[in-house]
């Protein structure tokens, strides 16, 4: 973009353009990932719809690349473009909740914690993800699970309906009666249909839960993970328990003695009657003596930030992901050997239930297409400091490959990196992706919207 494009934008649209020579460029393209150091030419922060609906217009017109940025919680910094224009809806964080309906409708630059605020008032909330800082509507967009998807389903489950902005600029709101096929791809289909200005969604009754954390030597990892493959799914479904393998923090709940060390463990939720969570793990010396076992009544959003301070923004980054529908004996072991390995005191990795009220949902009826999954699988390496950006990055490329003939061939859509190519979007999306296409094709023929885990246009 040249100097005369740049003020001409500044002229023509009503807010803030943000170029490269302005004092707040550097913190406009900051995101959560400081492993992606994308320069767009300009940054758009978008009050409302009709400034989304302008900057689109402007950037198809000039013949620009466009990215879209919510929250900026994308690891592969999909939010971003070198020397495009990033239309930034950050400034659209507001949340309104209705009690009675129990809905709630957020802006399309909410965090999940906006959301959770709003409706913890009043004993509600909705599946998403367990970071309170990650971006609404991409989390939305690419599905969405966390703690209360085994009871209430993915965030795509939840979806009433999505105000959208299309390529040519124009706005159409999509529902099961509005635009029905643009709201069945835009349950997982990411971001490839337009920018979602504000979504609603379905709540739930949620207030206090129970939760609890339970870790085991790393060295336990083979006989834990085979019991929580068969336990997991058993249990009652408003009980939810990530597995994972991590270095543990230091500070509570946990002891001075476990700080620093590598374990496996569970993170556990219960989103009824929270005594609930203690009579179901009354089992959890099964795979051997925990080091480590804690769980207590718990307000469901801080829950959802508890973990927050740990990776705050501007840390390294690089994550990759799976869907597992069995953890095979043959898996155990590369758990055990990555485990042992972690490279850095914050890479992990977690398997996150998707079994429960999200079978209940027919293959068809979204975009999300692993409905026969029981387990998505992120395997992430971070650290504060660029000069293991490397390192992080082989632990945990070789942590997935290793893992990935055990897999069902695709990834949670959120979960994939820049680098995985096109089969491995197809994989996502499995016999949806034709479908997925064609809809591409009505909302988006010429692929204005390509700065995502891209669905190209079906020919035609």
């Amino acid at each position: 973009m040249d100097t005369a494009t740049l003020e001409e934008m500044r002229t023509t649209l009503r807010g803030p353009v943000i170029g490269p020579r302005d004092a707040g460029y550097d913190q406009a393209r900051k995101i959560y990932n400081a492993m992606i150091d994308k320069r767009p030419a300009a940054l758009v922060p978008c009050a409302d719809a009709a400034d989304v609906m302008a900057a689109v217009t402007y950037v198809r017109d000039h013949g620009l690349e466009l990215a879209v940025r919510g929250g900026g919680h994308s690891g592969p910094g999909l939010c971003l473009v070198d020397d495009g224009v990033t239309v930034d809806l950050s400034p659209m964080r507001w949340v309104r909740v209705d009690p009675e309906a129990r809905t709630a409708e957020a802006g399309g630059g909410s965090h999940l914690g906006d959301l959770d605020h709003a409706t913890q008032a009043f004993g509600l909330a909705t599946p998403t993800g367990i970071i309170s800082m990650t971006g609404l509507g991409g989390l939305t967009l690419g599905g969405g699970h966390g703690y209360l998807t085994r009871r209430f389903g993915l965030t795509v489950d939840n979806l009433i309906a999505a105000d959208v902005v299309l390529a040519d600029g124009s706005f159409v709101t999509a529902s099961e009666t509005e635009h029905p096929d643009l709201f069945w791809a835009l349950r997982g289909g990411g971001g490839n249909f337009g920018i979602a200005t504000s979504l609603t969604y379905r709540l739930h009754p949620v207030g206090t839960v129970g939760a609890g954390v339970t870790v085991w030597p790393v060295e336990s990892t083979r006989e834990v993970l085979a019991w929580y493959r068969e336990f997991l799914p058993a249990a009652p479904e408003d009980v939810y328990g990530f597995f994972a393998v991590l270095v543990v923090p230091p500070g509570p709940p946990f002891p001075e003695e476990l700080h620093g060390r590598k374990v496996c463990g569970v993170v556990w939720c219960c989103t009824s009657d929270p005594a609930l969570l203690d009579d179901t793990l009354s089992v959890v010396n099964a795979p051997g003596r925990p080091a480590f076992h804690f769980t207590t009544p718990m307000p469901y959003d801080a829950l959802q930030s508890m973990f927050d301070e740990l990776i705050p923004t501007g840390y390294q980054w690089y994550w990759r992901g799976d869907f597992f529908d069995h953890i095979p004996d043959a898996a155990l072991d590369v758990h055990l050997e990555y485990g042992r390995n972690i490279p850095t005191p914050l890479s992990l990795m977690h398997l996150y239930p998707i079994d429960g009220a999200a079978h209940r949902v027919g293959p068809d009826d979204t975009a999300w297409n692993y409905r026969d999954a029981l387990w998505s699988g992120v395997f992430a390496g971070v650290d504060p400091d660029p000069a293991n950006a490397g390192t992080i990055r082989q632990w945990c490329v070789e942590y997935q490959e290793a893992l990935h003939p055990y897999s069902m061939g695709g990834s949670y859509v959120n979960f994939m990196g820049s680098d995985e190519g096109e089969e491995r979007v197809r994989a996502t999306y499995r016999d949806h992706y034709d479908r997925l296409a064609r809809i591409k094709r009505t909302y988006d023929p010429d692929n204005f919207f390509h700065a995502n885990q891209n669905i190209r246009p079906a020919p035609g």
